[in-house]
């Protein structure tokens, strides 16, 4: 949900679902961390495929959780993910099969940005939609919260053996 342009030296990955405001602000934050932890230099947001949360901060639901992690996401922005975002990043990572085949109908001929499923990064949960908590309650979160981290430390330890 930030806008930082990344650098030549610094991987970049994007996060994406539906509306920017549940699942993958939480893996934004997520990996943010992991890479903090392990001194790695990485540019990341996330972004919606939809536009009706645009501007708007993370659901409460989602900030609850990540506070309960150390991590405070209620500056983020909900974004909707742009044609250009497809040659700003080196990863876009989608939440659900849905999301990922709307990134791939509007994905430009001039991408070079790697697409995935977030749970493929993830030993045993490959093909898996992340867990979209948004109609439940807190419960659904703190799974979400799971699935989300054990993918971020599998990226950055991935990034970090490239």
């Amino acid at each position: 949900m930030t806008n930082a342009a990344p650098s030549a030296r610094s991987p970049s990955v994007l996060f994406v679902c539906l509306g920017n405001i549940c699942r993958s602000p939480l893996a934004e934050a997520a990996l943010r961390d992991a890479a903090e932890r392990a001194g790695m230099a990485m540019t990341v947001d996330s972004a919606g495929t939809g536009n009706w949360h645009v501007g708007n901060p993370p659901d409460p639901r989602s900030r609850a959780e990540a506070l309960r992690h150390g991590i405070d996401i209620g500056h983020y922005r909900a974004r909707q993910v742009s044609r250009a975002d497809f040659t700003r990043f080196d990863a876009i990572i989608a939440m659900d099969q849905q999301n990922l085949a709307d990134l791939r109908r509007i994905e430009p001929a001039a991408s070079h940005a790697r697409l995935s499923l977030l749970l493929d990064h993830v030993t045993g949960l490959e093909g898996r939609d992340v867990a979209d908590p948004y109609y439940g309650g807190a419960e659904g979160f703190a799974v979400t919260w799971d699935q989300v981290t054990r993918a971020a430390e599998t990226i950055v330890a991935r990034f970090l053996a490239s």
